[in-house]
């Protein structure tokens, strides 16, 4: 195990904001932090910066993404990636730093492995072809599996936080509801008709659901409805487990040590989307604790400066002055747009933090550029 140096940097700015302190506070006082917004808002960047952020403060955090595209390791500067086991990343700080990327197909196989009542029915279901063809592609079971492997890390491998980087928003209520889902596949008639004990195969069930097997069958082949009723059937008895750690995720996502982060930028679509997720939280009982504006631009004087600007660019038209105030006039009107959309922010989240990350000049891929958005969130 590598031993870590000391703490992150600090930039030797002015002091924290209140907003910035209390981004801080929330990451020393939370056990779980899920981040979510957007695709394209430097999502990952500011989850990443978070679990900086925690083992700068002594924790022992790990950042799990669930995005395949490999962004975690870009932003952590990690050649060789990430896979489904938490990765050490050495640094200037006091804690720990850890981060992994979710492989839904070992995922899924450890808590089928987990749950089954022995050896050899594992083995029923881990061979099984319908099993292996919806483990690591079937719609929703990427969110669950995420969902499992958040529980895992929080309840088994003594972290203090958990950092998860969610899929883009919507897909994001999926990986919330992910749990419920599951339970009520697990309660639906027709899984219970499958499944039932003692009977064979398409005896098991009654006429109507013949015939909704027959059509089905007509259409994806009867291997395949064979290889799903064997499945089910193998998978019988393990519904407890899988429904009681489904229950057991729903209760770590409401408690007290979980917080939402809303990661979003100026733009106004952004902004649409960072309120519809917003409000179904709200609808959930959950609450977003902290905003994250990444990417504003900076301010070059009062954005209704631009008219005059743009008159001086005419009055040194065709001189590189011209050109200089042409620029700032163009700078100042794309800050006061950004400032408009920003207008009513608050409201998305009454008592959340509210951060804001200046566009960067790079793109970040390397743990200095985190240090840099770290400055921007925490100092």
């Amino acid at each position: 195990m590598d031993v870590a140096n000391g703490p992150r940097e600090r930039s030797g700015r002015e002091s924290p904001t209140g907003e910035q302190s209390r981004l801080a506070l929330l990451v020393a006082e939370s056990s779980v932090i899920i981040c979510t917004g957007s695709g394209g808002v430097g999502k990952t960047t500011v989850a990443a910066s978070i679990a900086m952020e925690a083992a700068a403060q002594g924790k022992r955090a790990c950042v799990v993404t669930i995005d395949p595209a490999k962004r975690l390791a870009d932003a952590l500067g990690l050649r060789g990636g990430l896979s489904n086991e938490p990765r050490r990343i050495q640094g200037p700080w006091s804690g720990e730093l850890w981060a992994m990327m979710l492989d839904t197909k070992s995922t899924f196989d450890a808590l089928v492995a987990k749950y089954a009542g022995d050896p050899q029915q594992a083995e029923r279901i881990l061979k099984n072809r319908f099993y292996r063809n919806i483990s690591g592609a079937l719609s929703g079971t990427q969110e669950y599996m995420a969902m499992e492997k958040l529980y895992e890390l929080h309840e088994e491998s003594d972290f203090d936080l958990v950092v998860v980087d969610t899929p883009p928003t919507r897909n994001a209520l999926d990986f919330l509801e992910a749990p419920s889902h599951l339970t009520r596949f697990l309660d639906h008639r027709l899984y219970r008709l499958l499944t039932a004990p003692g009977r064979g195969a398409l005896r098991a069930v009654n006429l109507a659901a013949q015939a909704f097997l027959r059509t089905v069958s007509r259409v994806v082949g009867s291997e395949v409805v064979e290889d799903a009723i064997a499945f089910f059937r193998a998978f019988e008895g393990m519904e407890d487990g899988f429904r009681n750690r489904a229950k057991k995720v729903d209760e770590l996502i409401a408690s007290p040590g979980t917080a939402f982060v809303l990661v979003t930028s100026p733009r106004r679509d952004t902004l649409e989307e960072a309120r519809y997720f917003a409000e179904k939280l709200a609808e959930s009982g959950l609450r977003v604790q902290a905003l994250v504006v990444n990417r504003m631009h900076p301010r070059f004087g009062e954005p209704r400066s631009a008219d005059a600007n743009r008159e001086r660019a005419r009055t040194f038209a065709g001189k590189p002055l011209g050109a200089l105030y042409e620029n700032l006039a163009d700078l100042q009107t794309v800050r006061g747009r950004e400032e408009e959309h920003l207008q009513g922010i608050t409201a998305l989240a009454p008592d959340a933090a509210v951060v804001m990350v200046p566009f960067l000049e790079t793109d970040v891929h390397d743990l200095d550029g985190l240090a840099r958005v770290c400055r921007h969130l925490f100092d």
